[in-house]
């Protein structure tokens, strides 16, 4: 599963580009786009909404697409908080982290770096060297992975290579479903 960022849609080249790299390791990718950008809105919901249409989305796609298949949930910016907030109650094998926004621009105090440390399987963190909502440190489960960019990491290429490491990296037995 692979989530948008807050104001951005599925069409991101950082998400296509580890869809991309998920597909060409010949696993499934489900994108799932949330219901306020369904709606036309720009304006995310807030964090309780986007976990709970979130989790809806993955209980319906495991009754039928994806059942009994271990997941990989991921997204990029506000996705990756939904990922990494949801990542313990669906059991998911790993986390992927597309530009995690450790804080607001400027406001370093106002860190969310507790979403991340609370995700406690696999974790790959792929974040732009000069990403202004921060870049989060590396932890006992967690790789970060500095690419070139900001926080929109406009070039899919180093976003896909990156992943498709991480991915031969892990246990595709463990895996089997992904994204």
């Amino acid at each position: 599963m692979l989530g948008h960022g807050a104001g951005g849609s599925l069409e991101s080249p950082d998400l296509l580009g580890a869809a991309a790299a998920a597909r060409a390791a010949e696993l499934t990718v489900a994108l799932i786009e949330q219901p306020y950008r369904v709606a036309g809105r720009r304006a995310p919901a807030p964090a309780r909404q986007l976990d709970a249409a979130w989790l809806s989305v993955v209980e319906q796609l495991r009754l039928d697409a994806l059942a009994d298949l271990p997941l990989v949930v991921g997204g990029r910016s506000a996705g990756a908080r939904v990922a990494c907030r949801t990542s313990g109650e669906l059991g998911a094998a790993a986390v992927l982290c597309l530009a995690f926004p450790l804080h607001p621009p400027g406001k370093p105090e106002k860190t969310r770096l507790p979403e991340l440390d609370a995700v406690g399987v696999a974790t790959l963190v792929v974040q732009g060297e000069s990403d202004p909502f921060g870049i989060p440190s590396a932890g006992p489960k967690r790789q970060v992975v500095l690419v070139p960019g900001t926080h929109s990491l406009r070039s899919s290429g180093p976003v896909e290579k990156v992943v498709g490491e991480w991915l031969r990296g892990q246990s595709v037995s463990e895996l089997k479903g992904f994204l």
